[in-house]
């Protein structure tokens, strides 16, 4: 029993490993083997870049053994895919080979008849060592037709690990456009787009998060390198405003603030007074100049997102619109899109409907945007009327860079190396040039985050210099291109932004923050210019990849708005209620009043109103007070006409309005002591009080009869003073005491008046 038990799971386990032996032999790999002994072969120089029929090529590189076996008799090759590519949907079609184990591709056929082709290396290559290779690859060594077209070429590594025989285990490959013997039929023009771009650092005034822009703007920078490719080369920038108004400050005066509070010198002011004076050089060589939305907002994010925050996209195209008459007249408002934020509905939304927009506002977008079967043809023009129903205008002028010019190389791990992207963009332009006899125009713009120390920009704008091309601006290809041909917008997936949700929830906060300041004013024109640059900074899609810097930035940002809110506040006196203080007020009857006082202590004139709420009771209910203006450093005091039903303690929140009923700053919480009667208490305490005053009357009533009784019988009596008092003193009960009947000098008794006061005032009374 206990055999048979064992019996089947050995036979089902022998099953399993039948069966995944079977899969792993009828399934095409999907990657090369982790445990293949690799290196790494990088080619640093080819030249010339493109060719022509006869000129020998030279190939310089490094090889870096990256295993952890030393492979012996360590060879370079030079090597050729001698398939003629004539056309940029070739180029894309190239293969990678990247689920082909190294030893077996043999896409790149090695040479090996000429000596000057391969380099063998005296000593073996040991795991880290890296050794350089210098080819010298003849024309004829080619063994390639005479006609224009592009060829992909490489450098292959040989050598013999442990226990084996020679195999190839590196390779490293690029275009090589070669100009035949045919001269190229037209000129590109080709306007090359750099983008001059950096996240946020201003805090606001001299407050700046860290030193990061500072180091870019050096000349060893990507912003100090990318704007000295003005300095030799026609370009058209792309520039932020928000970052050109943050090189300012910088070159005025600014301080770095730490994680502590504390803050430091900034040590930037040079390099960014340079920085600014070369931009001012490069847009008097004339230059072209596209100023961004202000920040460079992430308009799919803004978008999706809907109100209130796909309002802020038109607010940073209106504050770049008015912001730009510093630079006018050489500026262009600009928009920048590619991936899915260059849908429609993104298009529709940022390119239009904003106060200060104009025809000749400039909307760039990707070509890869688009999918390969839908992409315009670009090899004609590049500028397009891209279709945007439901948006300001039907159609939105497009001008279009085409993304094959920046694709790199064919192997994706080198593909965003200079070389590889000089050599793509050379093979793609020479085919254009070879297609036809019309001027063509093209546009190459970087995408997003593919350049981060702008040395392959600079390779591309090395490259204007070919032969074929013609360097121009997207002003002057956009004046090439007068009448542009429709096209549809790009699909895209249902949402598009980079910015997280979290960061999109913290802007939120900050534009309702920022929203209910503006309202508070009595004139709204008067917000702070820095609250609204700080709003627009927040929505920066330079926060993309840098989430702990945007969640510092924001914090920072909403934290100093709600100070300023904080500064329109109930002053009255509170108690101490453990973590919370409260206003105690009482309220004595069915109705009552009780003030709070409100104070300005901002430098501006403010509306303010107040309203009160119930936190625990329904029945209490308030007359709100209309708003008034406090101008700085007033106070008002409005009193608070309230009522409640029933007896007992009422908790409420007293909250500052603004005059859009919106709350400013935290509300304060009110103990409301009410203290009434009810229907039957009201009868009972008037029932009481009219026997009160009746029984007093009555009784006074009578003391006065008395006492007039009393004074007519004395006047009539001639008797004597003590007979009269004897009558006096044995009268009937009741009868006053002598003492306060004693006649006066002239006779006229004094005694009604006195004892009038003492019935009225008395404790019987």
């Amino acid at each position: 029993m206990f055999r048979r038990r064992l019996r089947l799971p050995a036979v089902l386990g022998a099953c399993l490993l039948v069966a995944a032996s079977a899969a792993t032999l009828a399934a095409p790999a999907e990657a090369a083997p982790t445990d293949e002994p690799a290196v790494q072969v990088t080619i640093d120089s080819f030249g010339p870049t493109a060719p022509k029929v006869g000129e020998q090529v030279v190939i310089k590189g490094r090889v870096t053994n990256t295993s952890s076996v030393t492979f012996d008799d360590p060879q370079a090759l030079a090597c050729i895919g001698r398939t003629r590519l004539a056309s940029t949907a070739a180029l894309d079609a190239i293969p990678t080979e990247q689920n082909v184990p190294m030893n077996d591709r043999d896409s790149c056929r090695n040479l090996t008849n000429d000596e000057q082709t391969f380099q063998p290396f005296e000593q073996p290559l040991a795991p880290k060592q890296t050794v350089e290779f210098t080819l010298t690859v003849p024309w004829k060594e080619w063994r390639i037709t005479d006609d224009t077209g592009v060829y992909v070429v490489g450098v292959t590594f040989r050598g013999k690990p442990p226990n084996s025989e020679r195999v190839m285990a590196g390779r490293a490959r690029t275009l090589m456009p070669v100009l035949g013997q045919q001269p190229l039929t037209r000129s590109v023009n080709t306007a090359l787009v750099v983008p001059l771009r950096h996240r946020p650092t201003q805090l606001g005034g001299k407050n700046f998060a860290n030193e990061s822009l500072a180091r870019s703007l050096a000349p060893s920078g990507s912003l100090g390198r990318l704007l000295a490719l003005g300095r030799q080369h026609k370009v058209t920038w792309l520039v932020d405003p928000a970052m050109l108004d943050e090189i300012r400050q910088m070159a005025t005066e600014y301080v770095v603030v730490g994680e502590n509070g504390q803050t430091t010198p900034g040590s930037g002011k040079a390099v960014a007074t340079a920085w600014l004076k070369e931009f001012e050089a490069g847009r008097a060589r004339g230059n072209q100049i596209v100023l961004l939305p202000y920040g460079d907002p992430d308009v799919a994010g803004l978008v999706d997102s809907g109100d209130p925050l796909k309002k802020l996209v038109a607010q940073a195209r209106t504050k770049t619109e008015r912001s730009g008459g510093e630079l006018a007249p050489g500026f262009t408002n600009g928009l920048w899109l590619e991936g899915g934020a260059a849908a429609s509905r993104y298009l529709a939304a940022a390119a239009g409907g904003f106060p200060g927009s104009t025809p000749d506002d400039l909307n760039l977008v990707s070509s890869s945007s688009w999918s390969a079967g839908t992409r315009p043809v670009l090899t004609t023009t590049p500028v397009y009327n891209v279709l945007t129903p439901g948006g300001t205008h039907r159609t939105e002028r497009t001008v279009i860079a085409d993304s094959s010019l920046t694709a790199g190389g064919p192997d994706p791990e080198t593909a965003e190396s200079p070389l590889q992207v000089r050599q793509r963009f050379a093979a793609v332009t020479a085919l254009i040039a070879a297609a036809g006899k019309s001027t063509a125009s093209v546009v190459v713009a970087p995408p997003r985050g593919w350049d981060v120390d702008g040395i392959a920009t600079a390779a591309l704008a090395g490259s204007l210099s070919l032969p074929w091309i013609k360097a121009t601006d997207v002003a002057g290809v956009v004046a090439a291109n007068p009448r542009p041909q429709e096209t549809k917008a790009p699909a895209a997936p249902k949402t598009n932004g980079v910015l997280t949700e979290s960061h999109l929830q913290s802007v939120k906060d900050l534009d309702e923050a920022t929203t209910t300041m503006q309202d508070l004013l009595v004139d709204g024109t008067a917000l702070p210019e820095v609250m609204t640059q700080a709003l627009l900074r927040s929505t920066s899609s330079g926060w993309n990849g840098h989430p702990d810097e945007a969640r510092h930035f924001t914090a920072i940002e909403l934290g100093s708005a709600n100070q300023q809110l904080g500064k329109v506040h109930l002053v009255n006196a509170s108690v101490d209620r453990g973590l919370r203080k409260e206003i105690k007020v009482n309220l004595a009857g069915s109705k009552g009043t009780f003030p709070l006082t409100i104070t300005n202590e901002t430098d501006w004139s403010v509306r303010v109103g107040i309203v009160v709420t119930s936190v625990n009771r329904s029945d209490l209910k308030i007359r709100t007070p209309q708003t008034v203006v406090l101008g700085p450093g007033q106070k008002w005091t409005p009193r608070i006409n309230a009522s409640a039903e029933q007896n007992g303690l009422i908790r409420a929140n007293a909250q500052v309005t603004n005059a859009a009923g919106k709350p400013v700053g935290k509300s304060q919480e009110l103990l409301i002591q009410a203290s009434q009667y009810g229907s039957v208490g009201w009868i009972l305490v008037g029932a009481a009080c009219a026997l009160l005053f009746g029984t007093s009357f009555v009784r006074i009533y009578r003391r006065v009869r008395t006492e007039r009784r009393t004074t007519a019988a004395a006047s009539a009596t001639a008797g004597t003073a003590d007979a009269a008092e004897t009558t006096e003193t044995t009268g009937p009960a009741g009868t006053p005491d002598p003492a306060h009947d004693r006649p006066g000098t002239n006779g006229v008794a004094e005694a009604p008046d006195a004892s009038l006061k003492e019935g009225v005032g008395s404790k019987d009374g």
